[in-house]
């Protein structure tokens, strides 16, 4: 429908407050240190602290803090031996710096906070919360180990050691870390619920260790230690042409506890030549192929104590240290999420059994079985089926996805692979002994533990499976690093797609650790003459690199994580990078165009079958890069203005203009048509701010017509995709961006709903409607770069944004545009200040906004239809403050819906 614009009133729900109710108390909640609970391992001196405010009261703002911090938990609540204490008045909430006393490496400090509001409250005093700070070269005194002679063998070799704590255990931590993957058990369990340890990042820079407390793990007396090994990222099969041992050839273990005992005295446990391995159950484990674990091989109680060594275990080699540096983890871990129950097991067409978990999830399946010693059992995974309703693993090219299971005598076991993951819906099963029951197998969802900040959801149940599937695309992909696709042979950190969803992914998802951590490989596989890979970590060749729209992510990224964290540090942290890369594109550019290279373009456009008007919507690869040359050089403006360096704005502000002029001189008419005349060149061109200001109107129009042209479907692709409906939006056509995104046949958005997707496609016609497939060799079922249309849902139908002037929503715009035949949408997302909500419903022509702003925060709502004066639209704002809020508006339905 179309929106007009009738008189409109506005209702707000005013409470009567008494002063009793007006007194009431503040509270603060979900503290945090560097964007962590309680972290275990910072390496920064300067740890910020960051709270959020509950209040019932509206308007709240904090006007002063107080921050102390002691070594002793006890003291600092009580108020005594305080190390550092901080008290100032102001409103900052986030990420407050550490200016302390120098700290120490391993030491822990607890800290607690209250705070003053601007009605008179005093909050108590926070709960104690925590940091630990990592460790420095120097506190390494634990030796690398490995297996004696060449690491050659395909089997998980297990580790080691046992000893004695001949004192009262006051404290323990365990600092580990792997050249490969590591599991770590004391006394016969696992040290941590994470997996894929110690994580993947560019190996020849940095590895990071990670930091468990183990003081409930040991005991006094005897204790055992036991690490199991494998291939992973770092020797595995990476990348394309079966490469191997790209990182290395050897994998290594480095682990030391640190005891303190209640005497106050210390002790050591290191790797080192004492310990002792053996090869274990794990016969072989890759990350694209699978695991395959015999059963027969286990060791029973290896990794506890007063297990009986026999001849198969033997001393270990030790590793010189390598050129890397060791770092504390900064992103989060690799967790199980979600479990899946099998929903059928039924045989194909082609006699086959397969199992349906009726999601496309990336992780592995667990599974019982019992039978004769020998039975191979063995799972494949795909994510569709053939429209005959058959197996279907083409599309994972190389990859064989297969866990395979070899049963020990007669034993009821439970299965789950070790160092290996699969992107899968359905599983195919042979070799299972008896009859397969649905309750047999389960499916485990695993990726990096990202709190969920964002909801969305509106009166059409396609939009809502659409943002089901764009959460799902997410966790599918964000396995440590942002994957473009977690099923074939490729699962890499392609830096286009990261780029174009990082605004979604920060809607749904905490990514704020997560992309802090990618982006320091960002910087760390650069090149010194500033070209970015095109995945990252790279395990591409050194000049894969510099590619439009994908090398870009080195300005996109941290700006965008300034936004929506207010995390300035990003900015100081990756600004040389950012600078890199803008000055690697003036390098090559010639009169201030980048028309030289090669570049991916606007990737997977659509393209029709059968073309005989000329109408595919190729886009001028060097059109493309001088927008994004553009851009890049904007966002290194933005980020030279917020960290004071206003020459280097001015600097690059002068540039700016000369890139855009280039651009107008070499891509558009006097007439304002550009010499592509996509809907990817109209809307990047309009979304960068390329055009003069008098043919921004007019190109806007061009683009309508041309999405009229194509019967109302999009043929964007990765680089034009993300800001269509932006650009739609901003020039007046929201009616237009609707009708793109409630569109229901190919190519659209909804297409792959409709077609019983549960994840975002890499094509717009993955299925076709036939029921054939694209072609298989780049055909995933899970990746999520069109997933990006989420950040428009959550900027527009509900209404949520932040400003960049004041970032991580200190300040908020609650502007809701409702458009098609939607009656009501919902948003709300976690900001760092607090819960922030936007929910409308149009019953009988009235609109109805329900808001809640977090405390410490103020937001301006501008509802939808406004007031006709003098022909000129007015909007119709409101300031408000924190808390609920109520208002109504009368709109009118017009023709055109």
């Amino acid at each position: 429908m179309n929106i007009t614009s009738t008189k409109c009133f506005l209702l707000t729900a005013l409470l009567a407050l008494n002063l009793t109710v007006f007194a009431q108390k503040i509270s603060l909640t979900e503290l945090e240190v560097e964007h962590l609970n309680n972290p275990l391992s910072l390496e920064t001196t300067a740890p910020r602290m960051s709270w959020k405010i509950n209040a019932a009261a509206k308007d709240t703002k904090q006007v002063s803090y107080e921050i102390r911090v002691g070594t002793d938990k006890n003291e600092v609540v009580k108020g005594k031996n305080i190390f550092w204490k901080s008290a100032k008045n102001t409103d900052q909430s986030v990420l407050i710096t550490y200016d302390g006393p120098e700290l120490g490496s391993k030491k822990r400090y607890c800290w607690q906070v209250r705070i003053k509001d601007n009605h008179g409250n005093t909050s108590a005093w926070s709960a104690v919360q925590h940091w630990q700070m990592g460790l420095k070269p120097a506190d390494w005194t634990a030796k690398w180990i490995t297996v004696s002679g060449k690491d050659t063998s395909a089997r998980s070799p297990l580790f080691r050691k046992e000893f004695s704590l001949k004192k009262s255990l006051k404290s323990a931590m365990a600092y580990v870390t792997a050249k490969g993957l590591y599991e770590a058990n004391i006394n016969g369990q696992r040290v941590s619920d994470t997996y894929f340890a110690p994580g993947w990042t560019s190996y020849k820079y940095h590895l990071q260790y990670q930091v468990y407390d183990v003081t409930a793990a040991l005991k006094s007396g005897v204790n055992a230690i036991g690490v199991t090994l494998g291939n992973g990222w770092y020797k595995g099969r990476i990348g394309f042409n079966n490469q191997k041992n790209f990182y290395g050839d050897t994998r290594g273990l480095l682990l030391q506890i640190e005891v303190e005992y209640t005497d106050g005295s210390k002790e050591t446990i290191n790797t080192d030549e004492s310990w002792k391995y053996a090869y274990g159950p794990i016969v072989a484990s890759d990350i694209y192929d699978g695991e395959t674990y015999d059963a027969r091989l286990e060791k029973a109680g290896w990794a506890n104590t007063g297990y009986k060594e026999d001849a198969s275990w033997t001393g270990v080699g030790t590793m010189e240290k390598g050129a890397e540096q060791l770092v504390a983890m900064s992103g989060p871990p690799v967790r199980k999420k979600e479990e899946f129950k099998a929903l059928k097991v039924f045989k194909t067409p082609a006699g086959e059994t397969v199992v349906d978990f009726g999601q496309n999830l990336v992780g592995w399946v667990m599974l019982k079985a019992k039978g004769v010693a020998g039975t191979k059992i063995t799972l494949s995974h795909a994510e569709v089926l053939t429209k005959e309703g058959n197996f279907y693993t083409v599309n994972l090219r190389s990859a064989k996805a297969q866990d395979v299971y070899i049963l020990k005598e007669n034993a009821e076991q439970v299965f789950e692979p070790h160092f290996t993951f699969q992107g899968f819906r359905y599983v195919k099963v042979e070799g299972y002994p008896g009859e397969l029951k649905p309750e047999d197998l389960t499916a485990v969802a695993l990726y990096s533990d990202m709190e969920t900040t964002g909801k969305f959801s509106t009166s059409n149940a396609l939009l809502n499976q659409l943002q089901h599937n764009i959460q799902w695309g997410q966790k599918g992909n964000f396995v440590d690093v942002p994957t473009d696709c977690p099923q074939r042979d490729e699962r890499l950190g392609w830096t286009g797609d990261a780029q174009a969803f990082a605004n979604t992914a920060a809607y749904n998802m905490n990514v704020a650790g997560f992309f802090t951590k990618w982006l320091k490989d960002v910087k760390a596989d650069q090149q010194p003459n500033g070209l970015i890979p095109h995945v990252i970590p790279n395990v591409l060749g050194p000049n894969d690199g510099a590619s439009a729209g994908w090398a870009d992510v080195s300005t996109i990224i941290p700006w965008d994580m300034y936004v929506a964290y207010g995390d300035r540090r990003i900015l100081e942290t990756q600004y040389e990078s950012m600078k890199k890369w803008v000055g690697y594109i003036s390098s090559v550019a010639k009169n201030n165009l980048w028309n030289s290279g090669g570049h991916f373009g606007d990737w997977l456009f659509y393209r029709p079958d059968d073309d005989n008007d000329g109408r595919a919507a190729v886009t001028d690869k060097y059109l493309i890069a001088q927008t994004f040359y553009a851009h890049s050089t904007q966002l290194l403006i933005n980020a030279a203005k917020v960290l004071g360096k206003q020459d280097e704005a001015d600097q690059y502000t002068k540039l700016l203009a000369d890139i855009k002029a280039a651009f107008v001189k070499e891509y558009l008419t006097p007439s304002g048509r550009l010499v592509s005349g996509t809907q990817t060149a109209y809307v990047l061109a309009l979304n960068f701010d390329m055009l003069p200001e008098a043919l921004r109107i007019s190109s806007a129009e061009r683009l309508v017509a041309n999405i009229q042209n194509y019967g109302n479907h999009l043929t964007t692709g990765f680089l034009g995709t993300p800001y269509l409906c932006h650009v739609l939006t901003r020039y007046g056509h929201n009616d237009v961006a609707y009708k793109l995104l409630m569109q229901e046949s190919y190519p659209s958005w909804l297409y792959p709903v409709k077609m019983g997707a549960t994840t975002i496609w890499e094509r717009w016609d993955g299925i076709k409607p036939n029921g054939s497939f694209q072609t298989p060799d780049m055909n995933s079922y899970n990746h999520y770069a069109y997933g990006a249309i989420g950040d428009w849902m959550y900027r527009n139908m509900a209404g949520i944004n932040g400003d960049e002037s004041a970032p991580g929503y200190k300040k908020i715009t609650i502007s809701p545009k409702p458009g098609g035949s939607i009656t009501s949408a919902a948003g709300e997302l976690n900001t760092p200040y607090g819960l922030l909500k936007s929910s409308w419903k149009i019953e009988s022509g009235i609109f109805k906004l329900d808001v809640l702003v977090p405390a410490n925060t103020t937001a301006t709502v501008i509802l939808p239809a406004a007031e006709l004066k003098d022909g000129k639209e007015t909007s119709n704002k409101s300031e408000i403050g924190s808390g609920a809020y109520h208002f109504e508006c009368r709109i009118a339905q017009v023709a055109g819906k």
